[in-house]
């Protein structure tokens, strides 16, 4: 495990559990709402997932199950690769509150032994802000090649560079091309007293620009099928997302 990957894990392993809590309820809460209706857990991308049962998913950074589970339910076999031991307690307990079962590899990705895992899956997933915690843009991208069977899709759905170039009020800020390793704050801190955030580790990240992510993908051998930019959260009018579909 590289220098990156140990900050991050130690990040992402400090009160995670307790912050899924904070957000999402318990466990048998968050189950509950899965079951109503687990298509609609997946939110703009429930048309990739259409007609899975029995289809083999890998839900890289799958984080504490919350489309890895609706996908299970959805008849898919579920493994969810995640660096976070906190992550996969919240998830274990998600599946079994929901009835269903997904297996939960803990560890690096860049680690993911591809010789077990070679042309595994029908089916990669990765959503949520991912690509910032790997400093390999290329390696990462051949890990989840090798992992993909032959004419298996991959959706890959990231926040859109352009999205770091805005602040709160909507200000331009000038490091697009920005490229360095730095230290920023958990995704979740802000979730907590302000007097208990100085506690709380740094991830370590490195920001890609759109045309870094998409070239690598074609680089690494998947065929890019389609590409869409989404809106802001609350529909403003700038790209807040993007969803890559590409096929192997």
């Amino acid at each position: 495990m590289n220098e990156q990957s140990i900050n991050n894990k130690n990040a992402w392993e400090y009160r995670a559990y307790e912050f899924w809590h904070k957000r999402d309820g318990t466990p048998m809460d968050k189950a509950k709402k899965i079951v109503g209706n687990p298509k609609a857990s997946l939110k703009k991308h429930q048309q990739y997932f259409d007609k899975i049962s029995g289809n083999k998913i890998a839900n890289l950074c799958g984080s504490n199950g919350r489309k890895a589970v609706p996908l299970s339910l959805l008849g898919a076999e579920v493994t969810v690769f995640d660096i976070s031991e906190e992550n996969k307690r919240y998830a274990l307990k998600l599946a079994h509150y929901a009835n269903t079962s997904i297996d939960y590899i803990v560890g690096d990705i860049y680690d993911i032994d591809l010789v077990k895992y070679k042309d595994s899956f029908d089916i990669l997933y990765l959503e949520g802000g991912i690509l910032h915690y790997f400093n390999e843009i290329d390696k990462f991208m051949a890990i989840l090649f090798s992992i993909l069977k032959s004419g298996g899709r991959m959706v890959l759905s990231d926040f859109h560079p352009f999205k770091r170039c805005i602040d709160s009020d909507f200000k331009y800020i000038p490091k697009y091309f920005d490229n360095e390793l730095h230290n920023g704050e958990v995704a979740y801190k802000q979730f907590f007293e302000e007097s208990e955030q100085q506690d709380f580790p740094d991830v370590s990240i490195r920001s890609y620009t759109l045309s870094e992510i998409i070239n690598s993908v074609i680089k690494t051998g998947f065929t890019l099928h389609k590409f869409d930019e989404h809106r802001g959260w609350n529909d403003e009018n700038i790209p807040w997302e993007f969803t890559i579909l590409a096929i192997k």
